[in-house]
């Protein structure tokens, strides 16, 4: 359907592109873009990369590597390359993959942003990052632009294999590509963002597969909330001894914090006993 679809707008769309300037504001939630910026995936449709090294090794449910596939698509995956364009349910996948934003990207129009991924730092800590940053959606859309953002942070300081990783954005403006029943961007299979070890440990946010949900001022609008963090925008997830915290594990109090907690519980109790 797509190649159809592509095919019949060509025409259409190199007569109605019309090239607007990049925006240069970057929310907060975005780190600093540059630092993940080694290499470039050619402007494409539905493209991947090859198997890419993130520089340190990570274990996501006893699958341990130090590989990935970035794909266009607004995800990536570590058991091959993607090239799904349509979103699809990341609770019933076979696919391990992590997905800021999965949806139609369309990174060739040329004035436009492209993907990007590398090495750099994150608190001092070794992290793989890539950017989708001023990307619109298939068919060559650039009406509506997106900017979102994963991070991949070693925490082998914790263990062996542990690591971090966020789904960073700064604006949500389209939810789907013109081949996924959408229309202008909006509406049809629209986008899904959370993770999947490929079996039976998976996530997806609130607002997955909601039309109208994850835009800028939607009711789960991306940019305005947050998971794990302070910083809207932002949601982080850690992964220790292979497994998805529930929670912010990187706040755990320390033992000393936890004995001396348990005084206080015990001192307020006798204080309790005594008032009766």
């Amino acid at each position: 359907m797509k190649n159809n679809y592509r095919f019949a707008l060509t025409a259409l769309a190199a007569s109605l592109l019309i090239a607007l300037p990049l925006s240069s504001a970057q929310a907060a939630a975005i780190r600093q873009a540059s630092d993940f910026t080694d290499f470039s995936l050619a402007r494409n449709d539905d493209g991947s990369t090859g198997l890419v090294a993130m520089g340190f090794g990570i274990n996501f449910y006893g699958l341990t590597t130090s590989n990935l596939y970035v794909n266009n698509n607004g995800n990536v995956t570590f058991d091959g390359a993607l090239g799904t364009y349509t979103p699809f349910a990341l609770s019933t996948t076979s696919r391990q993959i992590l997905a800021p934003f999965f949806a139609d990207w369309d990174t060739r129009p040329t004035s436009y942003g492209i993907t990007q991924y590398g090495t750099g730092t994150v608190d001092g800590r070794n992290a793989f990052g890539v950017n989708w940053i001023n990307i619109g959606y298939y068919y060559y859309g650039t009406d509506r632009l997106n900017s979102a953002q994963l991070i991949i942070t070693d925490r082998s300081d914790t263990g062996v294999g542990n690591f971090d990783f966020e789904f960073n954005y700064d604006q949500i403006q389209w939810e789907t590509g013109d081949a996924s029943g959408g229309s202008g961007g909006l509406g049809g299979n629209s986008a899904r963002v959370g993770w999947s070890n490929g079996a039976t440990n998976t996530f997806e946010l609130a607002g997955s597969a909601i039309n109208g949900a994850f835009l800028d001022g939607g009711p789960n609008a991306l940019i305005a909330n947050s998971l794990n963090s302070t910083v809207a925008g932002r949601y982080v997830w850690g992964v220790r001894n292979g497994t998805v915290c529930t929670g912010d594990c990187n706040n755990v109090p320390e033992p000393a914090s936890l004995a001396l907690l348990g005084l206080g519980l015990a001192a307020l109790a006798g204080l309790r006993r005594r008032r009766v």
